[in-house]
């Protein structure tokens, strides 16, 4: 054998463990690190549920640091809805909830079968009286500007989303949970709107959810339509944002209407759907952000025309 062939074979055989077990123990290898896959989704903008773990839920928007959420729920539905108030602005900028097959029922209850003495309004225990709307004659003596339309108490979660119970019910009609809206509005396309949603929400499956966060803009100033008697903000726009989870998929909607003193109760409802990300635009809000952050831009982007079509309006 070539002597230099010999010598490499004679090396190999060492360096592989081959020598007599006199020379000693084998030294234990460093074994080759795992390496870190690059993470392809993640959440960079998710709610802090540290120490509030409804803020978890995937009706939740992002809350301000300067606001306070508050979650409103029953012994046996759960949550009823969450809403995030401003104590600065003295109105609340959005509220959310879910429906699903159990808490959308309506167990044979309505509204005035529930209250036939009349509609049980009262002030939010979880925030101070001197903060919210008064219960009565602030906005019946405040009027649409240019008309003598007044304004009502409009619901942001409806009494129609909560007639499972009595007491889920009676939640809706705290004072933190409405806003103040002339008759022409919340009667008639606000109304056609939360039907449609309540609509949706009867067709529900085993679970299947929809996923609710509605308001009024209450931050811009050219996005407000005026103040109440007692100082309190009329928005001038109100929205909806929808995210749907069913065994066929997921899908999202956007609602964005201005509040007139017009009966547009007759217009397609597909004339007010905006993507989510317009949304965003429209109300500085970050929906759903507790969804993993690749498939929310995916699904809040996408087209209105596709989002009409995908909702069947």
């Amino acid at each position: 054998m070539n002597k230099l062939l010999f010598l490499f074979s004679f090396l190999l055989l060492v360096s592989c463990g081959g020598g007599s077990s006199s020379d000693g123990p084998e030294p234990n290898p460093t074994p080759t690190p795992t390496p870190t896959p690059t993470p392809t989704s993640g959440n960079v903008n998710k709610n802090d549920a540290s120490t509030n773990e409804y803020l978890a839920r995937l009706e939740m928007p992002k809350a301000r640091t300067d606001s306070k959420v508050i979650t409103h729920a029953t012994t046996n539905f759960g949550v009823t809805y969450s809403l995030e108030w401003d104590s600065n602005i003295r109105a609340q900028r959005w509220t959310c909830y879910d429906l699903n097959k159990k808490n959308a029922a309506t167990n044979g209850n309505t509204r005035k079968k529930l209250w036939p003495d009349g509609d049980p309004w009262n002030y939010d225990p979880d925030v101070a009286k001197s903060e919210q709307q008064a219960l009565t004659n602030e906005l019946s003596k405040s009027y649409f500007p240019g008309t003598t339309a007044y304004y009502e108490k409009g619901h942001i979660c409806p009494s129609v989303d909560r007639l499972n119970s009595k007491d889920a019910n009676e939640q809706t009609y705290y004072m933190t949970n409405i806003l103040p809206m002339v008759a022409n509005f919340n009667g008639k396309l606000w109304q056609k709107m939360e039907m449609q949603v309540n609509g949706w929400a009867q067709k529900l499956g085993e679970g299947d959810t929809i996923f609710v966060c509605k308001g009024g803009t209450i931050d811009k100033a050219d996005q407000i339509l005026g103040k109440t008697i007692n100082n309190h903000v009329v928005p001038k726009y109100f929205f909806m944002a929808l995210l749907s989870k069913t065994s066929s998929g997921m899908k999202m909607l956007g609602f964005w209407a201005e509040h007139l003193n017009e009966d547009r109760s007759s217009d397609k409802l597909s004339g007010y759907v905006v993507c989510i990300d317009d949304l965003e635009q429209k109300t500085g809000i970050d929906f759903f952000c507790n969804l993993p952050d690749e498939l929310e831009e995916q699904m809040e982007s996408k087209k209105s025309e596709d989002i009409i079509k995908d909702w069947g309006l």
